[in-house]
This record gives C-alpha cells, structure tokens and sequence, in this order.
C-alpha cells in the first residue's frame, strides 16, 4: 500500500504540483481539502490513530487536477 498523507500534507503536496504548472498560482489551503472531499473530488483511503482521514497520493493527485482550471482561473491565470 502507498503512503498516506494528513490533510496539511495532502494541501502541501497540491500546492508544489500547483506551483509547477504556474509560479504564481496560489497555495492549497487545508480547507481547500475539505472543499474536495465535500465535492465529491477526494475520498479518504484510511483514518490515523486519532480518527483523521488520511489521502492516498494517486487521488490527491486526481483531485488536484480535477480542481486545477477552475482554482488558477480564480487567481487570474489561464487554464494551461
């Protein structure tokens, strides 16, 4: 099984792939996380010890392309 990552982990690792395709695209918040699970983008693969969901990396990956266009056309930076 792959590695599994918090909520922060799963913004920060976002917010690197983000940053590839656009220096100035804005960072993936926590919140924004949440923002995908509620939307239907992103699924928990398990739980930590104290009940947390915890992020497969191949599905952060698919929310954070799912979600992309829309996020760099709010901070006024075409679709690539």
């Amino acid at each position: 099984m792959s590695d599994l990552y918090t909520g922060t982990q799963a913004a920060a690792l976002a917010t690197r792939w983000r940053r590839t395709v656009s220096a100035n695209a804005a960072a993936v918040s926590r919140s924004a996380i949440c923002h995908w699970v509620r939307r239907g983008h992103l699924t928990a693969a398990g739980l930590d010890d104290q009940n947390r969901p915890l992020y497969a990396l191949p599905d952060i990956a698919r929310a954070e392309k799912a979600t992309r266009g829309r996020a760099l056309r709010l901070v006024g930076i075409g679709t690539p």
